[in-house]
């Protein structure tokens, strides 16, 4: 059974596509999360590695040439759409739950 494409992202998934918005390698994806998340979220490196493979399967982000011995990586178009398309979703969300929670409707 083929795997199911992606229709939301989870944390880990959605912080590593938008720390990829400028190249970076695993470990500095991991460290930037938790400083970005102040330790709310945190990637272990087999997740990390793991979505690293399938993103890049998927052409979600691409490799880039190893630099001081780091494989880099960077987001690709079709990453960025499905970035776009989750934040408009969590927004979504955000909204809701305002105006349910702040009385608006």
């Amino acid at each position: 059974m083929p795997k199911k494409q992606l229709k939301h992202l989870t944390e880990p998934m959605y912080y590593i596509l938008l720390i990829l918005n400028s190249p970076n390698h695993g470990y500095g994806i991991m460290q930037t999360v938790e400083e970005m998340t102040e330790g709310h979220v945190k990637i272990g490196a087999g997740t990390l590695y793991t979505l690293l493979s399938r993103f890049e399967k998927e052409g979600i982000i691409e490799a880039l040439p190893e630099e001081d011995r780091k494989k880099n990586y960077v987001i690709t178009k079709k990453g960025k759409e499905l970035l776009e398309e989750e934040f408009q979703r969590l927004n979504r969300l955000v909204k809701d739950g305002r105006d349910i929670l702040r009385g608006g409707a």
